[in-house]
């Protein structure tokens, strides 16, 4: 039973480190990608142009932010996986000992 408890937290880390590394790549290519702001024309035809680039903008960055969220917690659940399936071999091998005197 720790075997399966052993690989799904190691399966649910690797998945969590996935998506930060897939984050962080994702945003390194948006970020090469930002263009400027216009700051010639009228207060109308500024913002025309601006609003919709700012606003594609804004939900890729809620859309990473959330990926990265999500990626930090499934590493952390990996991690707390790990550590209680090492927790459980320590508690067993005393308890097997005791048995077999």
């Amino acid at each position: 039973m720790t075997k399966i408890v052993s690989i799904t937290g190691v399966a649910t880390l690797g998945v969590g480190i996935g998506l930060l590394i897939f984050t962080f790549v994702s945003a390194f290519a948006q970020l090469k990608g930002v263009a400027t702001i216009p700051v010639s024309g009228g207060l109308a035809e500024v913002f025309g142009e601006a609003l919709a680039p700012l606003i594609e903008a804004c939900i890729r960055a809620v859309f990473l932010g959330i990926m990265g969220w999500v990626g930090s917690i499934l590493s952390m659940r990996g991690v707390q996986i790990l550590t209680a399936a090492e927790k459980g071999k320590k508690a067993k091998a005393p308890e097997e000992g005791k048995k077999e005197e």
